[in-house]
C-alpha cells in the first residue's frame, strides 16, 4: 500500500524523474524486483492450492449437511466452518495480494511511461521552440526589410507630392505673370 501511494503521490518532476529512474535502471532494485516476481509465482501458487482448499471444503460442508441422519455434531459443524472460514481467508489474501501486485506493477509502467512522455514533450517543444525562434528572426528581418522599403517609396512620394507642389505654385505664377504682360484675362476653367 506503502509503494503505490509513493507511485501515485504528486511529486514535482524532477524528483519523479530521479526516483522513478533510479526504481527502473539501478541494478540493486533489479535484483529485488526478481525476488520479488519469484516470491510472486509462489503466492500464486498458493492461490490455487486456497482456491481447491475452498473447492474441497465447501464439498464436504454440502456433503456433511447431506447426510446428516438428524443428529448434528457441533463439534464437526465448527470444525468444518472453521476450515471453510480459513481456506475462504487464505483464498482471498493471495488473491489480493496477486490483484495488488498488478496493479503495482502496471501503475510504475504508466507513470514510467508519463515521465519519458513528459521528456519527449519537453525535448520537441525546446527544439521547435529553437526553430521557430530561427523562423521569427528570420521573418521578423524580413519585415524590416518589407518596412524599409515602404519608408524609402513614402519619402520618395512625400519629395515627389512636394515637387508637384512647387512645379504648380510656379506654373502658377509664370501663368500670372505671362498673362498680365499679354494682356490677357485667363479664365481657369476655361484653359
Amino acid at each position: 500500500m506503502a509503494t503505490f501511494c509513493v507511485l501515485v503521490f504528486p511529486l514535482p518532476h524532477t524528483v519523479r524523474k530521479k526516483l522513478f529512474h533510479f526504481l527502473s535502471e539501478s541494478p540493486l532494485v533489479a535484483k529485488l524486483a526478481y525476488g520479488v516476481k519469484i516470491a510472486f509465482i509462489f503466492i500464486a501458487i498458493l492461490f490455487v492450492d486456497a482456491v481447491q482448499r475452498m473447492w474441497r471444503v465447501t464439498a464436504e460442508a454440502d456433503l456433511a449437511k447431506q447426510s446428516g441422519n438428524g443428529v448434528q455434531n457441533v463439534q464437526a459443524e465448527t470444525n468444518v466452518s472453521a476450515r471453510k472460514f480459513y481456506a475462504q481467508r487464505n483464498t482471498y489474501l493471495t488473491g489480493f495480494c496477486l490483484f495488488l501486485s498488478l496493479v503495482l506493477t502496471r501503475t510504475f509502467y504508466i507513470v514510467l511511461d508519463l515521465i519519458h512522455t513528459q521528456e519527449e514533450y519537453a525535448k520537441l517543444k525546446n527544439a521547435s521552440g529553437k526553430s521557430a525562434g530561427a523562423d521569427q528572426m528570420k521573418q521578423i528581418e524580413d519585415l524590416k526589410k518589407k518596412l524599409a522599403a515602404a519608408e524609402a517609396k513614402a519619402k520618395d512620394y512625400d519629395i515627389v507630392k512636394k515637387q508637384s507642389e512647387q512645379n504648380a505654385k510656379e506654373y502658377d505664377r509664370l501663368a500670372t505673370e505671362f498673362n498680365t504682360k499679354t494682356g490677357s484675362v485667363s479664365d481657369k476653367r476655361r484653359d
